[in-house]
């Protein structure tokens, strides 16, 4: 049987979702008080995929994956993505897919930090993050 394309990515996230290790409950990693920026937890990891839980007080600035494709599902807060040349809002519910090679953002709008599922495929050991001056281009 052959599953619709929104189907299958929401059947995809729930197996992501679905606990299967001690802590996977999403909503019980909060961001630390005295969190400057960005605060990462590392949720799991093979060698086909790292799952992490990210939280952005302000922004993630300019940067592209060579060789990962990542995928962000939001849990809590709201922001302004860019992906390339286009931007959009984003808020709880929302899921972005971000091939490798291309330039992606955010700027968090809320007054909550902005709090994400990232999957990065294959395994992700925090080399393949290429930052973009995107005033010199």
């Amino acid at each position: 049987m052959k599953l619709p394309f929104t189907l299958f990515w929401f059947y995809l996230l729930n197996l992501l979702i679905t606990p299967v290790f001690a802590g996977a409950d999403l909503s019980t990693y909060t961001a630390p008080a005295n969190m400057k920026n960005l605060h990462i937890t590392e949720l799991g990891s093979s060698d086909s995929a790292s799952e992490f839980v990210i939280f952005i007080r302000n922004e993630v600035k300019p940067h592209f994956h060579k060789d990962h494709t990542e995928l962000i599902y939001v849990l809590e807060g709201e922001g302004l993505f860019y992906l390339d040349e286009t931007k959009q809002i984003i808020k709880p519910g929302d899921f972005i897919r971000i091939n490798k090679g291309l330039t992606h953002s955010v700027k968090v709008t809320s007054k909550v930090p902005l709090k994400v599922l990232s999957i990065q495929t294959p395994k992700f050991i925090g080399k393949d993050r290429y930052f973009v001056d995107l005033n010199n281009e």
